[in-house]
């Protein structure tokens, strides 16, 4: 052999180590994953006792490790479920806030409404006589019908009012008038002249405004805590997209397969990763803080002189007020009635129903306390609550973050998605239009998540609704899903909305080929052995065509 020749096949008997040994040194261990894998509940049959060539992972980078394929996808389903947890974890925690908030204000308010029924029951009696126990049913659907409203039903509040008044002039005008026949004729004369002639005073037409602000108000407010909890609800439960498990799994169960399992995120990466999967619910925050906003404004209509416990608590005085107005004119109302609608035919009792109302002077209530100290907290402390709210939606990334990313101290030795090593990308803004170049979530910006639109087109409905409750306008609640997939909602399904063109988040996946840093011994000699192939194949191709010459 000449001398060429033997020099060449020195240099591949060198350039390739001992493939018995793979190298200088014995394979690593992998019984820190091993534990660490069965620990989370996993088969340890399948797992390496020591490290294999990482070409068949798919997340993770693909040097030396010690997860199988198998190992990979059952850690990148578990990164799913852990973090698809937290996020319903957060949400129901603010769910819970929302929920409290609404039972409290709920609770109080009809609590409210039943002392002012229960007012109007103790004082009424004494003082009416038989026109109030005769007639309780009048009084009673007025209380019953305020509930119905507050409630959601539908009920016009001003006309479940008009209707109030006219039952109880009905009453009255038949009590003042107890020897005349009277039939349903002529008390629609009676009522048309009433519209004139207004018995009972202003008091009708205060109370109304009153009463429907306030109750308009206060259902509106609560109805808003009900949409706002049921909103967080149903966008806590979208499931992460398979390009969001990926980033999720190669932030969190990689380190593991790398053999760096006690390195954590980098900040910036682990932000990167969350704005890029909770993209859709950044989108929220517009029409999030817009509900809060107007919530924290209808909150003002509960203070003051029309505050809700003000009005409430003031019914029985003012129906009682209005009774005594119409007891003192009532010689007058008859005659211009009587002039106007005719004499009624005699026949009826001999006595009046008001006489006895008018033995015992006029109508009085006593003045209920009002609850306006707790009734100032209440409204404090579901204020604060709504701000505190506001910013939820845009900051869940950095509270998911918060308790697992290294700290500032550790940003050259945190986990960069490739090694250990500081993390150079920017961060990314917020919402589905700023991660168009998000290096770690490929997102199709133009295909945002359905059920997400759906929730912010249920707070803009909600926004409006209390919108018009803070400025006295009566508002429906009734079938609100109609509301959200109804014509002009801006809403479409995947086969009506308009095919454009497609454009994609470019993919920005780094080379498959990886550096890793110099402390990790492991890594580094894992990477080298693997191109260890490659070198002897093209060391043995020089030989061969040394021989050839």
């Amino acid at each position: 052999m000449d001398f060429p020749v033997f020099m060449a096949l020195l240099i591949c008997a060198l350039a390739v180590p001992g493939f018995g040994d793979m190298g200088s040194g014995k394979a690593q261990s992998c019984s820190d994953i091993r534990q660490f894998y069965n620990g989370k509940g996993f088969s340890l049959n399948g797992v390496p006792q020591s490290e294999i060539s990482g070409e068949h992972l798919r997340i993770c980078p693909q040097g030396y490790t010690c997860c199988t394929s198998v190992m990979e996808d059952s850690l990148s389903n578990l990164s799913r479920t852990e973090m698809e947890g937290l996020i319903r974890d957060a949400g129901r925690a603010l769910q819970a806030s929302l929920n409290g908030q609404y039972k409290v204000f709920d609770g109080y308010l009809l609590e409210l409404l039943n002392r002012s029924e229960g007012v109007l029951q103790q004082s009424y009696p004494p003082a009416l006589g038989s026109l109030y126990t005769q007639n309780t049913r009048v009084f009673s659907d007025l209380y019953t019908e305020l509930r119905r409203y507050y409630r959601g039903s539908n009920v016009n509040i001003e006309e479940a009012l008009n209707e109030f008044w006219a039952r109880l002039l009905e009453r009255m005008f038949k009590g003042a008038n107890g020897r005349y026949l009277i039939g349903d004729d002529y008390l629609e004369c009676v009522s048309k002249q009433s519209e004139t002639l207004r018995p009972f005073g202003d008091i009708p037409r205060d109370l109304k405004l009153k009463v429907t602000r306030t109750f308009v108000a206060a259902r509106s407010f609560v109805q808003g805590l009900v949409i706002s909890g049921e909103v967080v609800r149903k966008v806590s439960q979208v499931p992460l997209s398979p390009e969001c498990m990926r980033a999720i799994m190669k932030m969190t169960y990689c380190p593991h397969c790398r053999g760096v399992a006690t390195a954590r995120p980098c900040a910036n990466y682990c932000a990167n990763v969350l704005k890029g999967c909770l993209a859709n619910q950044a989108d929220l925050d517009t029409e999030w803080r817009n509900l809060a906003d107007a919530m924290l404004q209808v909150s003002n209509r509960f203070e003051g002189v029309s505050s809700v416990d003000v009005v409430f608590l003031s019914l029985p005085t003012h129906i009682s007020e209005a009774i005594t107005t119409m007891m003192d004119n009532i010689d007058t109302f008859n005659n211009k009635v009587f002039q106007a609608c005719g004499n009624p035919r005699e026949g009826g009792t001999s006595s009046t129903g008001l006489e006895e109302v008018k033995r015992s002077g006029k109508v009085t209530v006593e003045d209920s306390p009002t609850s306006g100290a707790r009734l100032e907290k209440l409204v404090s402390d579901v204020s604060r609550r709504l701000r505190d709210m506001q910013p939820y939606w845009v900051s869940l990334p950095s509270t998911l973050c918060s308790d697992r990313v290294a700290t500032r101290s550790q940003a050259d030795k945190c986990w960069n998605g490739m090694a250990r090593a500081r993390y150079l990308p920017e961060v990314m803004g917020d919402g589905l239009a700023s991660q168009i170049n998000n290096p770690e979530v490929e997102i199709d910006i133009t295909k945002p998540d359905m059920t997400i639109r759906q929730q912010i087109m249920q707070l803009k409905i909600m926004t409006n609704r209390l919108k018009n409750a803070f400025n006295g306008n009566d508002v429906d609640f009734q079938d609100t899903s109609d509301d959200v997939s109804g014509s002009g909602s801006g809403m479409c399904t995947d086969e009506n909305c308009p095919r454009g063109p497609r454009l994609m988040a470019p993919s920005t996946d780094r080379p498959k080929v990886y550096a890793y840093p110099p402390e990790n011994k492991k890594v580094v000699k894992a990477s080298a052995d693997h191109n260890l192939p490659s070198i002897a194949f093209y060391l043995l191709s020089l030989v061969m065509l040394l021989l050839r010459r």
